[in-house]
């Protein structure tokens, strides 16, 4: 019994000893591996692109009127960084790289892409109905494709709540979606007639988002979303998190407080830095979110009415010309300006993040001079 029992014992250690010297193995990415591979970018150019990016900031976006972050990146490298003004003024506390800015309408391209994720998934279709979600809901013949495209004609809640919602409340996206069944204010248009930008369109998204797989938003694009892409400073703020909020402010310093329509997401309220927007764009390029085929679905103009350069994807604004394909987002809320600007052709991007009033944010999209060669006056729709 006791020659047994030590055999026994000495087979066991010998198994533990062994499993212990094993090395572990590395724990695989969730999503798409990359395919395709950065070129890179040699010493002098990338010197050259730095030189014009920042001789165009410190003409357009200087310390005396730009509070916020800058970065330009080409092949998936940053070029120029500028960090300048204050997270928060009263403070004097500075900008640095781990600054968060409220994307504002950024927040949508990670909306729209986390719904195409669902739908690569076979977890959503877009053709299904908005009453498929929510069975009450007044506005009928609209589809998930149509609130991507913004083409549902609903009306923008972010101007029909002020009719009858009390202001001292913060409205919730359910709240939204209460009132809208409960007052019906009219539509804009007929469904699926043309484009009519609404932020309604992206509050039900996130919550149809919810519905489907029983996760609060914030929760979801945290363990689905920027953890996997390791974007360690993005974060989706709602009405749990009212007590850090920090404020943006006017040109002159005066700050934007907290009013009833804050607490809302899906349309807004990511915040990110400029490095996290950079592995944001990376994935979109490699395709390690959603497979090449998803995104170049979200990217068909949905918009064709009437020729133009401008039109909307699923979750992305265009700008398309016989030269040029410009994948983007803009945004604004409160003092929030931002842009997101994706180079296509020049596998370029430029992100500006600002916390301080101004509109010469939105006319970053001339940097695009530094990879093209050429003047860059087309004005990106904000």
């Amino acid at each position: 019994m006791n020659r047994t029992f030590l055999t026994i014992y000495s087979i066991c250690i010998l198994f533990y000893t062994a499993s212990c010297q094993q090395p572990h193995k590395k724990q695989q990415a969730s999503g798409p591996q990359p395919d395709m591979e950065f070129v890179p970018l040699a010493s002098v150019a990338k010197q050259r692109y730095a030189a014009e990016a920042q001789a165009y900031c410190e003409k357009y976006l200087n310390d005396n009127v730009f509070s916020g972050a800058v970065l330009v990146a080409k092949n998936g490298e940053i070029v120029y960084e500028q960090y300048s003004g204050f997270k928060d003024y009263r403070n004097k506390t500075t900008v640095t790289p781990e600054t968060p800015f409220h994307l504002a309408s950024v927040s949508k391209t990670f909306t729209g892409m986390a719904i195409m994720r669902l739908w690569e998934q076979g977890r959503i279709g877009l053709e299904d109905s908005v009453q498929q979600y929510f069975p009450s809901f007044p506005y009928h013949g609209i589809t998930v494709r149509m609130l991507l495209s913004h083409r549902s004609g609903l009306p923008n809640y972010l101007y029909v709540l002020e009719t009858y919602w009390n202001k001292k409340v913060k409205a919730t996206n359910q709240d939204v979606i209460n009132y809208l069944i409960q007052f019906q204010p009219p539509r804009q248009q007929w469904p699926n007639r043309n484009f009519h930008y609404s932020n309604t369109n992206y509050i039900l998204l996130a919550s149809i988002l919810e519905k489907v797989t029983g996760i609060g938003f914030p929760q979801y694009m945290r363990d689905s979303v920027f953890v996997p892409l390791g974007m360690h400073h993005t974060f989706v703020f709602s009405i749990a998190d009212t007590a850090s909020y920090v404020p943006t402010y006017s040109w002159n310093w005066r700050e934007y407080g907290m009013d009833h329509l804050d607490c809302t997401y899906g349309d807004k309220n990511i915040y990110s830095t400029v490095r996290d927007m950079l592995l944001w764009d990376k994935a979109m390029y490699q395709h390690t979110f959603v497979k090449r085929a998803t995104m170049d679905t979200a990217l068909v103009p949905q918009s064709n009415e009437r020729k133009s350069m401008h039109n909307y994807g699923l979750g992305w604004r265009l700008f398309q010309n016989t030269t040029d394909s410009v994948v983007y987002h803009n945004g604004k809320w409160h003092g929030s300006n931002t842009v997101f600007c994706r180079l296509v052709q020049d596998t370029a991007t430029i992100i500006v993040l600002g916390n301080r009033l101004n509109r010469n944010i939105y006319a970053s999209r001339r940097m695009a001079a530094i990879f093209s060669g050429k003047s860059e006056e087309n004005v990106l729709e904000e």
